[in-house]
């Protein structure tokens, strides 16, 4: 029998500290600025769209990494920003056996930033912590809408980013079963892997990928290969960066 142990969600998600900064959720008020609400974000994807807090950090990333076109920075700052939210959501959820209400509405994002300066959460108000209660929370409640908004705007894939969930979201459990089995916490890893391994099978995620313990390997790409030195994540579907196909006319 594995004894869990949890302790108080506080009003600064401070057990999330140790877990390093893609986990860390900054709490109170947003900096001066004001910072927009993702909620905001999501319900006015065409306002301006080219000077629109997700539009700007698509040209963001893609200036950081030199991205080749847009759509490969909108992946990956899709995928990242999957990953914060997976990592808060999920940490809280085995740390705490409760996670905080992530509402748009309540979460302000500065596209400028990184993790963990990047979200800061208005107010901690503790929801459950089930599977359920965290795909409402993330799938519906930030993914759905975020990969709406890419889809319209940025002619993205919706099935490469439900794989980039899907793909945060088993990176977000290795990194907190790794941290876990470091300390001997094995009911921590225990919870995160059975929480990870339910929410792989909701509609929106189910076929992005196959889970073995902690190893995912998704079924499509997240286009990071394009990215000058950049390379095939672990879990991509590709062994090797595609190139052009060995049997093509040259000249």
């Amino acid at each position: 029998m594995v004894l869990l142990l949890f302790v108080d969600l506080d009003p600064e998600l401070a057990a999330l500290r140790a877990l390093g900064g893609f986990f860390v959720l900054r709490t109170g008020a947003a900096p001066e600025g004001p910072l927009p609400t993702l909620a905001w974000i999501y319900e006015n994807p065409a306002s301006d769209v080219y000077r629109h807090p997700l539009t700007f950090r698509v040209h963001v990333v893609a200036e950081r990494l030199r991205a080749p076109e847009p759509r490969v920075a909108a992946s990956i700052a899709q995928q990242a920003l999957a990953a914060r939210l997976w990592s808060t959501a999920l940490g809280c959820a085995v740390l705490y056996d409760r996670m905080p209400d992530l509402d748009p509405g309540l979460l302000h994002w500065d596209a400028d930033s990184g993790a963990p300066d990047d979200l800061w959460l208005a107010e901690v108000r503790p929801l459950p912590a089930d599977a359920t209660a965290l795909a409402d929370t993330v799938l519906h409640g930030h993914l759905e809408p975020l990969t709406a908004a890419l889809v319209a705007h940025h002619r993205m894939s919706a099935g490469l980013l439900w794989g980039n969930a899907a793909s945060a979201l088993a990176g977000a459990a290795r990194e907190l079963d790794r941290w876990a089995r470091a300390r001997g916490r094995t009911e921590v890893a225990t919870r995160a892997r059975v929480l990870t391994a339910e929410l792989l099978t909701h509609p929106l995620l189910a076929g992005t990928g196959t889970l073995t313990g902690t190893a995912f390997r998704r079924r499509s790409c997240c286009l990071y290969y394009r990215v000058p030195g950049g390379g095939v994540c672990g879990d991509c579907c590709f062994t090797q960066p595609p190139g052009p196909s060995p049997n093509a006319a040259s000249g």
